[in-house]
């Protein structure tokens, strides 16, 4: 990781695009400084009883951006380098993403500073319920419904939702998200953020005229998002050729069976050393060429730095916030077609927005209905940013910033300004 990509403030970059898309917009500057700024902010810092019975203290964050359209909504990320300026960013990107796709949601996000890899199961729950007790304040089915991010799971959500209900003293499925099926989970739902970006991959595709069946795949990031994109986009025909976690990446122009990589890092703990490869670092992947590559990572990862050095005809944003404003620029003067963050990995939350609303009404669907659902979703926004793009000579990711800034400032003036 270089210097450039340390020192990238991701609430800057997400102010910035804001900034660049507002510029097509007539705002007024009261809901223009409103909207670039945060609505609602919690810093926790919280005792956690460790297995050796000592006692650790974090800092944790929930952080509301915007609830002009409905309840906030976002993930809860567990990572020892995460900072409150990432979870303002990330926050605002929810909200700019649940109204690209046209969700009634506005955008939260939430975090603790931790280290889950050196944490036991026991310490990790001790931890989630914890923290969980301390922004309840905040959450709520109706009011902020979070969900999984990196380092959280299932199970982490499951934990809270329990929690959330010993407190409330009746069971309350809907407070989160990306539960397990037994306790009110969507099918679909771990699939579905890594579904979308495929979606919209193969519909960047049909505009480049890039048959899926010779196209060639890299993933950055073979995490639940980028491991379901890739055998995704390998059972659609296109042919996988590197991937790369946090220890470095495998590569093999003939191609790699996902699956079978999913399954070698399950066992090892990483794709590194995977029979049949070659090692890559993940600058050295941005790098390949190929027709998609999909950055699923973290942020900051496709910069002004090594924008120029990027040869894939499409970047499909599978990570929130993967490249910045500087990058965005070369990689438009370079006609690289970039699907913006806030469309393409948007299957996560729809398809959490599906399972709320299975939630609040006991009433579940099959997966066939979920993902089919989803695909229509996916592929009716892509078309209208795609189409908004075009009119305004924007690239999309301008255009998917317009789209959503719009509807926010619309739900906004409608409701009128609370004395």
């Amino acid at each position: 990781m270089n210097d450039a990509i340390e020192k990238a403030n991701p609430f800057e970059i997400a102010q910035s695009q804001f900034d660049r898309a507002t510029a097509y917009l007539d705002l007024k500057d009261g809901i223009r400084k409103m909207l670039r700024q945060t609505h609602r902010e919690l810093i926790v810092n919280f005792p956690v009883e460790m297995d050796d019975l000592s006692v650790e203290i974090f800092t944790g964050y929930r952080v509301q951006h915007n609830n002009a359209r409905g309840p906030t909504k976002g993930g809860i990320r567990y990572h020892p380098d995460v900072t409150l300026d990432e979870v303002r960013a990330l926050a605002m990107w929810m909200t700019w993403k649940c109204a690209t796709v046209g969700l009634p949601y506005g955008g939260a996000k939430g975090a603790v500073v931790c280290n889950p890899q050196t944490m036991s199961t026991r310490e990790l729950e001790n931890l989630t319920r914890r923290f969980t007790t301390e922004i309840s304040l905040l959450i709520g089915p109706e009011d902020d419904i979070p969900a999984p991010d990196v380092n959280t799971n299932a199970q982490v959500m499951a934990w809270m939702m329990d929690t959330y209900s010993m407190h409330r003293g009746n069971t309350t499925p809907a407070v989160v998200t990306g539960k397990p099926i037994e306790i009110g989970g969507s099918l679909g739902r771990e699939e579905a953020t890594g579904r979308g970006c495929v979606v919209t991959a193969l519909e960047a595709m049909k505009i480049r005229g890039i048959n899926p069946e010779e196209a060639t795949g890299v993933v950055q990031g073979y995490g639940n998002v980028g491991s379901v994109a890739a055998y995704l986009l390998h059972d659609a025909g296109a042919r996988i050729i590197a991937a790369s976690d946090i220890e470095g990446g495998v590569y093999n122009p003939q191609g790699l069976d996902p699956r079978d990589l999913l399954r070698h890092a399950q066992e090892t703990g990483s794709v590194i050393d995977y029979p049949g490869t070659e090692f890559v670092s993940n600058a050295e992947l941005l790098a390949l060429k190929c027709d998609v590559l999909i950055p699923a990572a973290l942020e900051n990862q496709i910069t002004g730095d090594n924008a120029d050095r990027v040869q894939a005809r499409i970047v499909a944003e599978g990570a929130n916030g993967p490249t910045t404003p500087e990058a965005d620029d070369i990689l438009a003067e370079r006609d690289i077609f970039v699907i913006p963050d806030i469309l393409c990995n948007a299957g996560g939350v729809t398809v959490s927005y599906f399972e709320w609303v299975q939630d609040l009404q006991q009433f579940f669907w099959s997966e066939k209905q979920i993902n089919d659902r989803l695909s229509d979703i996916m592929i009716d926004r892509f078309a209208t940013v795609h189409h908004l793009a075009r009119e305004k000579k924007v690239d999309m990711r301008i255009a998917a910033y317009i789209l959503a800034i719009e509807q926010v400032n619309r739900a906004t003036l409608i409701r009128g300004i609370y004395p």
